[in-house]
């Protein structure tokens, strides 16, 4: 089984090619560039690379959301693009679950943190259990303090890891009460390798799309949409109309 991932939900675009239990190449970048500008440069240098002919891929797996609405949309065209014209299905992985499995294995829970903006975060809680990541709390966007909470109710300790963890971090300091540790350099950001480990055992169990069925999990109203619905609600009603 081979698999192509992709990766662009966040600060982190991240393109991987993985067959069977092999991680055959994985490009990954945090820089200031946008993702327009470096994921097809990155398929393309990996595929170069590891000499992948694209037509011997069995599917594509995609982090479908949420995350940024621009690296999303990216993210999601080049994966509609790519499977239509190979004539492939897409694995489509959510993007906290792919970031958990990161820590695959951890003795502890596993806490995502990406920044959503507004003192809000993209998160859930995870742990793994005999080989299988268990889903405690499904992926939302709540405020940091919503995800506190449930941490310190369920009492156990926990890794935190994410885009989202400097912005968090004096919050989880001063509130946080069971032990807690933040997952180092190598394994704390997105990375299409950990999508594509993941989209293997979907593969598995058959959850696959089709191209033209794939759409992106935004999660939330993007904040021109919010912005606009704000304003709505501002506006005088239409008394006597």
């Amino acid at each position: 089984m081979k698999l192509l991932a992709l990766d662009s939900s966040g600060l982190v675009a991240s393109v991987a090619v993985v067959e069977d239990d092999n991680l055959i190449g994985e490009y990954t970048v945090n820089y200031k560039k946008t993702h327009s500008q470096t994921l097809l440069p990155m398929l393309d240098t990996i595929a170069r690379m590891i000499d992948l002919d694209l037509e011997t891929v069995d599917a594509i797996a995609i982090a479908k959301g949420p995350g940024s609405f621009t690296g999303l949309r990216i993210g999601s065209a080049t994966a509609k693009g790519l499977g239509m014209a190979l004539n492939k299905p897409l694995i489509e992985i959510p993007t906290v679950d792919g970031l958990a499995y990161n820590l695959w294995g951890a003795d502890h829970m596993v806490c995502p943190l990406m920044d959503a903006r507004r003192n809000q975060t993209y998160t859930g809680i995870y742990s793994f259990e005999n080989g299988e990541m268990q889903v405690i709390e499904p992926q939302c966007a709540v405020d940091i303090s919503t995800i506190v909470e449930r941490i310190n109710e369920i009492g156990s300790a926990v890794v935190f890891l994410g885009d989202g963890v400097p912005v968090f971090r004096p919050y989880i300091e001063e509130h946080v009460h069971v032990p807690y540790s933040f997952a180092p350099a190598h394994m704390n950001k997105q990375r299409a390798g950990a999508v594509a480990a993941l989209a293997l055992r979907y593969m598995e169990n058959g959850q696959t799309v089709s191209p033209r069925e794939h759409q992106p999990d935004y999660l939330r109203l993007s904040q021109a949409e919010r912005e606009r619905k704000e304003k709505e609600a501002r506006l005088p009603g239409d008394a006597g109309v």
